[in-house]
């Protein structure tokens, strides 16, 4: 009897760019029947963000940290040539013209692909998010959980 492969992605940086490589392959490996898992931790959460803006009791760091980071995948920035937010809109126009999804095509066809998305809950705590903050369909774990999912895993990356 095969063994299922499974791959195992952590998503650490905030950047557009990488988030939809993340992406990307967690959809590809998906494709070839791995169990897939993107573990967001640190800035990668904000791939999980929701864009509207919410309300939510919290102290002045949490507020802070929530001011400054993205809200929501589409208004990530680039890891190079972010050229003060135009770099985004630039490769976005790129993609577009080429046909390539978008990261927000991309996270709800791995919803489609039945690929687990999971938020630390370390980091949330860390940043002062909380789960009204980040999109649905997702599962919340700390490092025990990527762990777990991790140790027998064909694939681990850290994007």
């Amino acid at each position: 009897m095969e063994q299922t492969k499974s791959t195992n992605i952590i998503l650490f940086s905030g950047d557009y760019d990488k988030a939809m490589a993340a992406f990307i392959i967690a959809n590809g490996a998906a494709a070839y029947d791995h169990d897939v898992t993107i573990f967001a931790t640190f800035w990668g959460l904000n791939a999980f963000r929701k864009d509207e803006k919410m309300t939510l009791p919290k102290g002045k760091m949490e507020k802070m940290f929530g001011r400054m980071m993205p809200r929501g995948a589409e208004k990530m920035g680039l890891s190079n040539m972010n050229f003060g937010g135009m770099g985004p809109k630039m490769i976005k126009k790129v993609m577009k013209k080429h046909q390539a999804m978008p990261l927000a095509d991309l996270m709800e066809m791995a919803k489609e692909q039945d690929i687990k998305l999971v938020a630390c809950t370390m980091t949330m705590d860390l940043l002062g998010l909380q789960k009204e903050e980040l999109i649905d369909g997702i599962e919340y774990g700390g490092v025990a959980a990527y762990l777990a999912e991790a140790e027998d895993g064909n694939v681990n990356l850290f994007i």
